[in-house]
């Protein structure tokens, strides 16, 4: 969908696109992506066990280690994914899109979905993988598919994707919520451990204001209104989760499955409304 949003941009700033190059590139995000899921699920396999939380979105998949498939399952799959990834990447530089912004963003893929959970740095424990995560999938993946076809970056780039990257991080906290006590338990430093649960569901609220505002403000500065606007038309939505965490912060039972569900789709219909916003264009 983020790749999607990148692609759209290109469209609809009438710049025919190269369909080979594009599905490549989306190949090589989604088996990259698929990489850093299989190394998560393998390293936090044993603190997942701890998770008496676990929701269809958090607490890991829960189908590995005893009584389920071997951990080195998953490992296997994030190496052929990787190899998968590095033979992508042969492809798309013998096609010629490998100008320096394009290998920094690549580099940095490769690092994120690396150093995200493997060790010694592993990001998802430091309070600083959310904020690297947000930033790579919901920027840095539409500025890699704009790059691919276009080679260089433009402004709509960043007011189309600073808005999204709130949301994404709001949902990543959202997600962290349900695993707080037994990330405390197992010394996992998520973002929400390291502020604690009360400001890092304020800091949650707040994400989800601001990324209205800024939409908001891009249309000021030159995005289209016909293009933020079916976008901001999901405000109710992220009303409701401020809502359902408002009510989590008051002491109400919360409704695990319910809150990580919208914050996950608040997250996808915003960006896929961005998304077809451009491509009608």
């Amino acid at each position: 969908m983020v790749y999607a949003l990148g692609g759209g941009i290109v469209h609809y700033l009438g710049v025919e696109l190269d369909w080979r190059v594009y599905l490549l590139g989306q190949a090589w995000v989604t088996t990259l992506q698929l990489a850093a899921q299989y190394l998560n699920e393998y390293f936090d396999s044993p603190l997942d066990r701890e998770n008496t939380n676990r929701t269809p979105f958090t607490g890991g998949s829960g189908v590995l280690g005893p009584g389920g498939l071997p951990r080195r399952t998953a490992l296997i799959a994030a190496y052929g994914c990787l190899a998968v990834t590095a033979s992508l990447t042969v492809l798309i530089f013998n096609l010629g899109k490998g100008s320096p912004a394009t290998i920094t963003i690549m580099l940095l893929g490769v690092l994120g979905a690396l150093l995200y959970s493997v060790p010694p740095v592993r990001l998802s424990s430091s309070g600083y993988g959310e904020l690297t995560t947000s930033f790579l999938v919901a920027s840095l993946v539409p500025a890699y598919a704009f790059l691919l076809q276009t080679g260089e970056i433009h402004r709509l780039l960043a007011m189309s994707t600073f808005p999204l990257m709130m949301i994404h991080l709001a949902m990543m906290l959202a997600f962290e919520l349900p695993d707080y006590a037994a990330d405390i338990r197992v010394s996992k430093r998520t973002l929400l451990v390291r502020m604690g649960w009360y400001r890092g569901m304020t800091l949650h609220n707040l994400l989800i204001f601001g990324a209205y505002l800024t939409l908001g403000v891009a249309v000021l500065f030159g995005l289209e209104f016909y293009i933020a606007l079916p976008a901001l038309l999901t405000l109710p939505l992220g009303l409701l989760q401020i809502w359902q965490m408002r009510r989590i912060a008051d002491g109400v039972k919360p409704n695990w499955s319910t809150l990580t569900l919208t914050g996950m789709v608040l997250f996808a219909l915003v960006g896929y409304l961005l998304a077809f916003s451009f491509w009608i264009r």
